[in-house]
């Protein structure tokens, strides 16, 4: 059966069986409660890989963090410690619904399925490998850059925060 996001939802697997697993249960990360942990997806191989073409095909990262174009209004934001506050509260303002589920995408064979308001929640414990978030739209993406910069594309109407203005970015 070919994937594709009307059947994304029957391609998941027991986190136990995921290499997310280790990021809510690892000695170096917050431990889940059990509702959240019940909530997050993992998809498998077939559907993490159809995940990872969706966003290669689209060429949304041909140039860094989003390709020219895609997007016309990019906002960023960076973490260092003590601003997860701020780093929540700028997500929040996104304007995605609460219990919107986005696509986490990692690797070829690595992605999850995540509500909107637990990415927000946890962003500390998702973020900072090089993760690109969508909804099946593409009307937005968010990627959480190594360098502990948040980048977001959206071509909403949409007026950038303030909130980072004087920070230096690579991008």
């Amino acid at each position: 059966m070919e994937i594709s996001f009307d059947n994304i939802n029957e391609h998941t697997i027991p986190m136990d069986d995921s290499s997310w697993k280790w990021r809510f249960n690892g000695e170096h990360y917050e431990k889940l409660p059990e509702i959240h942990l019940n909530q997050l997806r993992p998809l498998d191989k077939k559907a993490s890989n159809f995940l990872w073409d969706y966003i290669s095909n689209t060429n949304l990262h041909s140039d860094v963090p989003f390709k020219k174009g895609f997007f016309r209004n990019i906002d960023k934001a960076k973490s260092f410690e003590g601003n997860d506050k701020d780093i929540k509260k700028w997500l929040y303002q996104r304007g995605i619904a609460f219990d919107k589920e986005v696509y986490l995408s990692r690797q070829p064979n690595d992605a999850i399925i995540v509500p909107w308001k637990l990415l927000i929640k946890y962003f500390d414990v998702f973020g900072w490998d090089d993760i690109t978030v969508i909804d099946q739209s593409l009307n937005w993406a968010l990627l959480f850059y190594h360098e502990y910069e948040v980048y977001f594309g959206t071509n909403k109407d949409f007026i950038p925060s303030d909130a980072f203005v004087d920070i230096d970015f690579i991008w």
